[in-house]
């Protein structure tokens, strides 16, 4: 490292190009050779190669990270933050398995998670309002809100965090963005009806300051959320309803998938668990191919 290396927070990642902020300029930054392993987020040490340019040294201990990861990457998401809002909505279409695998990355990170239901001012979000109890009764806070509507709840939520904004395209994040930084200027995208699915309009992570303190982190709309990196335990520690129910099984190594005396398989016979979120359990599990 060199002698003038400053530190600084990465404030944008756009594959191997990065806007780090060190308190009185942003300096665009890159990673030496095929270096990466840089996030949104991120407080790195960086050296100035030629005026507002630079590249990035270190990466300094992070004290979370949020990704995604499938067979042949991983995908960074943001670093260093006090929360993930998970943006829904019930227009275009709710992607239930895409919200518990966004859930699924926060609890394995050790990141509070909450839900945001955007457009209610839709006749079709009280359905779905109604369905997220559920999540509730989970311990998941569901803040419902609309981009055209008062956000004084969900700023307060805000307030002196670092946030990030995630979830699928289409679902208003950036209408949400816009209102609660309305210097971003983020483009919001128009819905595509033939593909029932919103249009992708961030393409890449970026952080915003807020006005009454903290910052929010807009991260590109996704379709899939792979969780590769987690191991079954792993896995079984990240569904709260599975996590309450540890030892209560007839066998110790117990998968929940079809073994007698499964608490778990027995709590969803009973109601007591979402069919959904027990498929969405069994499907990761199977994506992992890795012995228990």
């Amino acid at each position: 490292m060199t002698a003038n290396a400053r530190s600084g927070r990465v404030i944008a990642a756009h594959g191997r190009h990065f806007l780090v902020d060190d308190g009185e300029s942003v300096t665009e930054c890159v990673t030496r050779g095929k270096k990466g392993g840089v996030a949104c987020g991120d407080r790195v040490r960086f050296s100035l190669t030629h005026p507002g340019s630079g590249v990035i040294e270190e990466v300094e201990p992070r004290f979370n990270l949020l990704y995604r990861s499938d067979e042949f990457r991983t995908k960074l998401i943001a670093a260093n933050v006090d929360q993930v809002l998970v943006v829904v909505a019930a227009v275009p279409l709710f992607r239930e398995e895409l919200l518990i695998r966004c859930l699924v990355a926060c609890e394995a990170a050790g990141i509070p998670a909450r839900i945001v239901l955007n457009k209610t001012d839709l006749p079709q979000t009280a359905t779905l309002a109604d369905y997220l109890k559920a999540y509730e009764a989970l311990g998941y806070i569901v803040r419902k809100v609309s981009a055209l509507g008062d956000l004084g709840s969900l700023e307060a939520d805000l307030k002196g965090k670092t946030s990030v904004l995630a979830g699928a395209s289409g679902m208003g994040k950036s209408s949400l963005l816009n209102r609660l930084v309305p210097e971003a200027h983020a483009a919001v995208g128009e819905i595509s009806q033939a593909l029932d699915a919103g249009r992708h309009t961030t393409t890449h992570a970026r952080l915003y300051p807020l006005a009454n303190g903290g910052a929010l982190i807009d991260s590109p709309g996704m379709q899939e959320f792979g969780l590769k990196h987690l191991n079954p335990h792993e896995l079984m520690a990240a569904f709260p309803e599975i996590r309450a129910r540890l030892g209560q099984c007839r066998f110790h190594n117990c998968r929940h998938l079809k073994e007698p005396g499964c608490a778990v398989l027995a709590a969803a016979e009973g109601g007591d668990i979402l069919p959904s979120r027990l498929r969405a359990y069994h499907s990761l599990l199977k994506e992992q191919k890795a012995p228990l």
